[in-house]
């Protein structure tokens, strides 16, 4: 398979690199470059390096003392924390943020970021993080029914009064962490709810939401989604008539799912409206992505799934941008699926256990702002010195050494990623960069081509026409010219493994011979990931040699 994205000039992403900071107190902020989505930070792209912590590892004070330095060790750059809403206000207008202050005081002495995720009205679908005052009472507080009417574990997108409430939370957390971190700028971002969705038959069955599903689509909605029926998913497309007046007129089969993602999505406008009326922070929110075969109330219906993203832009038009929590094998098709014009790339949660291969995947071929892994807590440094350390903190340690180069590389559509498995469909994959096919395969033994590793990646950087720095493991790369651009060939010029430490680049060794099949391919190590420095030459076709 061949993957080929257009590049900007060279001379393009080295006006990023000469960028002027900007004054300390412009706030962190969303910006589009080239189709590029990057976070900016006190005037600069950032780069999260991240990892999002286990459900119940940030509940406590001590929990960040145990926990940010050892992150912080081990290139972890921004931390994403829960923030409770039964934690925050346990009592009715009466908020607690003593917790959150030593998180932010101990992130900031180890010089690491926080990205908040608010659990309020909802935390993968259900309500469990609302606080006892608004679980307590059901009258107040309306849940989700059931097809059979009996109230779900999950608060009502149709409840003013929930919603009020949770907008007043919210503000209130934004607020505090304006006047606590305004300057700091330890927080970069906040997630708002988290996984939202309805469990169960397709939509809310409550009276009142019978009431607004046989009622008329609202017209804003219709003309937006006629507006941009060129940018719908195929699968939505298929299912929009712009001439209906019903939910079930308007969007066929999808109505159920649509209804639910156009009043979670305007519900989640409000908080995000209330909270950015306190301290503007980029926000987003994350996708539970359904299984193989899972349908709608399966899966949350209603959440920011990729297929009705453009409902959720309608009717959230403060959200940031949408991000998809990947926790299936097939992660890049997932990703793709959030590529869409306008929305910066972000996973707030992956796997652990192909975090390493998949981040290369992120920032090189998807130009992701940031990779978080779920559970980042759970990684253990090595006992002693000689240890292996694992496999995400490998990757990370040299993502953080090219940190300043990746976002204007990102901009200028100089980097390449791929992933490959050994359960893959085909055992290779290409990518095209600067006139050149990158052919990747796994790792084998020679001569008895066993492989000698399940999983490999790279990421290919760009910085001269003819010199890349690849970064990854696992793999054999072989180069040809792309016949795209011409049909000349292409050789090895020479092939360097390299490090990189405050902005200085060593050669950690020169390889040739047996270490690149006589200068034939790059050979990845098998099992550690390394940074390479490979420099190409060619030869126009036709040209006697």
């Amino acid at each position: 398979m061949k993957i080929v994205i257009p590049a900007v000039p060279l001379w393009f992403a080295c006006i990023f690199l000469s960028l002027t900071p900007l004054p300390a107190a412009e706030l962190p902020h969303i910006q589009m470059v080239n189709g590029t989505g990057q976070l900016i930070v006190n005037g600069r792209p950032f780069l999260i390096l991240g990892g999002e912590l286990g459900n119940s590892s940030a509940g406590t004070a001590a929990q960040a003392d145990a926990i940010i330095p050892r992150l912080a060790a081990m290139h972890v750059n921004t931390v994403l924390m829960p923030v409770a809403w039964e934690q925050l206000e346990p009592k009715e207008d009466n908020f607690d943020f003593s917790i959150l202050d030593h998180w932010m005081e101990i992130a900031r002495a180890h010089k690491v970021h926080l990205a908040l995720l608010w659990f309020g009205s909802w935390k993968n679908a259900f309500s469990n993080y609302a606080p006892s005052w608004v679980k307590s009472d059901p009258k107040r507080f309306p849940r989700a029914e059931s097809a059979e009417g009996r109230p779900l574990e999950i608060l009502s997108t149709l409840s003013l009064e929930t919603r009020r409430c949770d907008n007043r939370a919210f503000a209130a957390l934004l607020r505090h962490v304006r006047e606590k971190d305004s300057e700091q700028q330890t927080v970069l971002m906040v997630q708002v709810e988290n996984e939202v969705g309805y469990l169960g038959q397709g939509r809310d069955r409550s009276p009142e939401a019978h009431r607004l599903f046989r009622g008329r689509v609202p017209e804003v909605l219709i003309r937006a989604l006629a507006g941009k029926r060129m940018q719908l998913s195929p699968e939505f497309a298929s299912h929009f008539n712009g001439h209906g007046q019903s939910w079930t007129d308007v969007f066929g089969d999808a109505a159920n799912e649509v209804f639910m993602a156009w009043n979670y999505a305007d519900y989640i406008e409000a908080v995000t409206h209330a909270g950015k009326n306190e301290y503007a922070l980029p926000m987003y929110v994350n996708a539970q992505l359904p299984a193989p075969f899972e349908r709608a109330g399966e899966y949350p219906s209603g959440g920011p799934h990729p297929y009705y993203l453009e409902v959720w832009r309608a009717a959230a038009p403060s959200i940031d941008f949408y991000s998809p929590d990947i926790y299936w094998p097939n992660f890049e098709y997932w990703l793709q699926r959030y590529a869409i014009p306008g929305n910066a790339i972000f996973v707030p949660e992956a796997r652990m256990d192909n975090a390493a291969y998949n981040a290369f995947y992120a920032y090189g071929q998807a130009r992701a702002f940031g990779f978080s892994p779920f559970a980042v807590d759970s990684l253990t440094a090595p006992e002693k010195d000689g240890d292996p350390k694992p496999p995400l903190v490998q990757v990370y340690e040299l993502l953080d050494s090219l940190s300043d180069l990746l976002p204007p590389a990102q901009a200028a559509g100089l980097t390449r990623g791929l992933v490959l498995h050994a359960t893959s469909l085909r055992p290779t994959q290409t990518v095209a960069l600067g006139g050149y096919l990158f052919e990747a395969t796994l790792s084998r033994s020679w001569p008895a081509r066993t492989l000698l590793t399940d999983d490999g990646a790279m990421l290919i950087l760009q910085v001269s026409p003819a010199e890349f720095y690849i970064a990854g493991s696992g793999l054999t790369v072989s180069f040809a010219r792309d016949p795209d651009v011409d049909a000349g060939i292409a050789g090895i010029e020479s092939v360097e493994e390299v490090s990189r430490t405050s902005g200085q680049w060593t050669t950690e060794r020169r390889l040739n011979g047996d270490q690149t099949n006589q200068g034939r391919q790059l050979l990845m190590d098998a099992k550690r990931p390394h940074i390479y420095r490979v420099r190409l030459y060619s030869i126009p076709s036709g040209r006697e040699h």
